[in-house]
Formats: structure tokens, C-alpha cells, sequence
């Protein structure tokens, strides 16, 4: 059953999905750069379960969260760039499960539904969520958070049996 989620704590898809754990009461956690370097200055301190690495490189922390995780989902609308294509080629060359949720091509129910099934098809304890940073794609928070929320309640409520 899942029981945390991890980000590198960029703005955009890596915050919502942090927001969104803490919202439903699931842990949160995952590698950093090194000085909590984000494209806004520093990753907030609310994000407690964050770790520094040593290296204030972006990659080096996504692929450690991609390492220490039980399978990785990558949000975005289009094919992932950047740092989001950077995590998937981790995924598959370290061979973890990976979900790409193209939201161009659903909507953000179909999307949750997808994300339902593949995740009691995988059963991670510990996933990994990525996507673009806020600014490659100002609409990435909300529908992050539009998505995740209701599927981690879910979730959430599966393991308590609520």
C-alpha cells in the first residue's frame, strides 16, 4: 500500500504532488539539490522530509528519487522535456515501473482512473511523481493537484479500510 511520496521539490508537477500527500496524511520525502536549489531560490521548508544531495545538480537527485522508489509517474501535457524526459529515461534504464500521464490526451478523471488501476497494478510503497516546473508549464500544479488528491484519499482510505 502506498505510503509516501517523493519529489525533487521543483515548482510545479514535484510541489503539487508534495501538497497533495501532505493534504491526505501520507509522508513525503526525497533527494534535493544540494542548498535546496529550485528555480524559485530554495525549496520551502514545509517540505521537511526532503534531503539535501551532494550535489547541487537537478539530475543527481532525480535519479536518486527515481532509485529509491518504487516506481515513478510523470505528468505533463505533451511528451515529457527536460528534467521530466531525464526521469523517464532513469525509470527505464534502472527498470522501474513508469506511468506518463499525457494530460493532452485525457482528461484529468480519465487521467486519476488511469493512474487508479496502474497503482493497484504496481502496489509502490514509495512513488515517485515528476513533471515540468512551473515555469515550462503554469498549468501543471493544479491538474497535479486536480489528479493526485482524490487518488491518494483513495488510497488513503483503501489502507485504514475507512
Amino acid at each position: 500500500m502506498l505510503e509516501r511520496i517523493v519529489s525533487g521539490g521543483q515548482t510545479g508537477a514535484d510541489r503539487a504532488a508534495l501538497d497533495a500527500a501532505l493534504e491526505v496524511g501520507l509522508e513525503i520525502g526525497g533527494w534535493v539539490p544540494r542548498g535546496r536549489r529550485a528555480e524559485d531560490g530554495v525549496v520551502p521548508g514545509r517540505y521537511a522530509g526532503l534531503v539535501e544531495t551532494e550535489d547541487d545538480a537537478y539530475e543527481a537527485r532525480t535519479e536518486l528519487n527515481v532509485r529509491d522508489s518504487d516506481a515513478t509517474a510523470i505528468f505533463c501535457f505533451g511528451e515529457p522535456a527536460g528534467g521530466a524526459a531525464f526521469t523517464v529515461d532513469c525509470a527505464r534504464r534502472i527498470g522501474k515501473p513508469l506511468l506518463i500521464l499525457d494530460l493532452r490526451h485525457c482528461s484529468g478523471d480519465e487521467a486519476a482512473e488511469r493512474m487508479r488501476a496502474w497503482l493497484d497494478a504496481t502496489g509502490p510503497r514509495v512513488l515517485n511523481i515528476a513533471g515540468p516546473r512551473a515555469s515550462e508549464d503554469p498549468r501543471i500544479a493544479s491538474a497535479v493537484a486536480g489528479i493526485l488528491i482524490p487518488v491518494l484519499e483513495q488510497h488513503v482510505k483503501g489502507a485504514t479500510g475507512a
